[in-house]
């Protein structure tokens, strides 16, 4: 006998966290749901580190759908409040080193080799780093708590897109499984599986280099900061944080959960006729040799789970939406986790894709969903594409990183303040000033000359800048100054008092 026979309105393929975020909002809108997991969980899934607007997004669906119990979950006092048990990192802001290889590292008197961007004034309001085998597993068992059907350690074999549904045809623990449902929605990942059942084309990023990742998770990781106590004036631990290496050619990110845990790896620029790298623990070996002072970091460090290799890193389908079909925006494609953007745009296809199952999915928001997403991932693109021209050139990089904090953070100030008009699109994308001002600049960078470039882009954040960058007496290290933003007001189309008004709502 069949596994499964029933038909559902909704078939979600994967189990991570937006997938069954989802299921959970469609069971809150009436939809019968299914779930379907290669796999099983706990288990190990890239993709870890939040950010103030992905936060949002996350609080802001929370409170949409009714779903009270994933709210706590998108600060780091709160979470550690309600689920210590769920394995989770704090994340205060943004840490930059830049390296030469073969040269320890140094700090100067000016800062210039480093950058410190704080996304939070304190702890309790501070991001997170999603321990994933414990977060994923967690919102599975919310899903099936609101009636999700779900079925791990599942392969499908056949997908049949109908007049009057999907079928999805398969097994499950070697016994025949079969499905209806009026709409399948792909939540697998990058090359997922209606990527390979529709045999769906790809589509390059357009100037985006051949990129490769390396990466795993680590116990014994060292602490950079009590390394070099040079920080003890710094907005926030470097080490609560996104910590970045960055070099010529590539960058390593290090993110420490507080169960003793460290996801760590490096992405870099590959030569696309170079041999793909056979051997991630001899790569990871050979990194670790070109930089003395990471390699002391690691120094003590055992990786303990299996190597990871992607190559190449960056992947975009052609087209994510059909008949009774959508690719949540991970499966759409993914570009480099460079500037943690994936969480973000993977909240902002959930919200959107969930308003387009609550229309019954018409084929005019359909095409909307897709338009919307492959945007959003392709103004990513064009952002760390213009970041790989400039690693290894520390002034020009940080001016780079200005333009992604700049529109980040007018972004989230503009929803909370409740004006989404003043941000339309990922990274003002689609912000009639703005955007075009940004797609030339990064359309240019590395491309002219550093010092004219650095200039415009201190000129063209300035209608926008209201976190206080690229403020020279800063020297490097941004906090979060209130003033700033009390400042920004008019630039915000608010006042002083309802900016206050807007940080008590959040707790500040």
């Amino acid at each position: 006998m069949p596994s499964v026979s029933a038909d559902f309105d909704l078939a979600i393929v994967g189990s991570g966290f937006a997938g069954t975020l989802l299921a959970m909002i469609a069971r809150r809108l009436g939809l019968s749901v299914l779930v379907v997991e290669r796999g099983s969980h706990p288990r190990f899934a890239i993709g870890e580190s939040s950010t103030p607007l992905a936060n949002l997004w996350l609080e802001t669906l929370a409170d949409r759908y009714d779903l009270p119990r994933l709210r706590p979950l998108s600060q780091w006092g709160s979470w550690q409040a309600t689920y210590p048990q769920i394995g989770c990192g704090l994340k205060r802001g943004f840490s930059y080193f830049h390296h030469t290889p073969g040269q320890p590292w140094r700090p100067s008197p000016s800062r210039e080799e480093q950058l410190l961007v704080a996304a939070s004034p304190n702890d309790a309001v501070a991001d997170t780093h999603w321990y994933r085998p414990d977060f994923d597993a967690f919102l599975v068992e919310e899903a099936i708590r609101e009636g999700v059907e779900y079925l791990d350690e599942t392969t499908l074999t056949e997908c049949r897109i109908e007049a009057d549904g999907v079928h999805l045809v398969g097994h499950r623990k070697e016994r025949p499984l079969e499905a209806r449902a009026a709409f399948v929605v792909d939540a697998s990942g990058p090359r997922g599986y209606l990527q390979r059942a529709l045999a769906l084309p790809e589509a390059r990023y357009e100037g985006f280099p051949h990129t490769r990742g390396v990466f795993s998770h680590f116990t014994g990781v060292g602490s950079w900061a009590e390394a070099h106590p040079v920080f003890d004036s710094a907005p926030f631990p470097p080490d609560e944080a996104a910590l970045h290496h960055v070099f010529e050619g590539g960058w390593m990110w290090v993110l420490r959960f507080n169960n003793g845990i460290t996801s760590a790896g490096f992405a870099e620029w590959a030569h696309p006729t170079a041999q793909p790298t056979s051997d991630p623990a001899g790569a990871w070996a050979e990194f670790l040799n070109r930089f003395p002072l990471i390699r002391q970091q690691f120094a003590r460090a055992q990786a303990i789970r299996p190597w990871n290799r992607t190559e190449p890193l960056a992947f975009r389908t052609a087209r994510c939406v059909g008949p009774r079909w959508a690719q949540l925006p991970m499966a759409a494609g993914f570009v480099d986790p460079l500037f943690s953007t994936g969480f973000v745009l993977s909240l902002l296809g959930i919200d959107r894709l969930a308003r387009t199952l609550e229309a019954r999915c018409p084929e005019s928001a359909l095409a909307a969903y897709e338009t919307e997403t492959l945007a959003d991932l392709d103004a990513t693109a064009r952002l760390i594409a213009a970041a790989y021209r400039v690693l290894g050139r520390p002034a020009a990089f940080e001016a780079l990183t200005m333009l992604y904090f700049a529109s980040a953070s007018f972004a989230e100030t503009a929803l909370r303040l409740g004006k989404p008009a003043l941000a339309p699109g990922f990274l003002l994308r689609a912000h009639p000033h703005v955007g075009p001002v940004m797609r030339a600049l990064l359309a240019e960078a590395g491309r002219v000359p550093d010092a004219e470039w650095i200039a415009r882009v201190a000129s063209a954040i300035e209608p926008i800048n209201v976190a206080g960058l690229c403020d020279p007496e800063k020297r490097h290290w941004y906090g979060v100054d209130v003033a700033d933003l009390l400042r920004s007001a008019p630039r915000l189309e608010s006042s002083p008092e309802a900016i206050q008004a807007m940080l008590r709502d959040c707790g500040l």
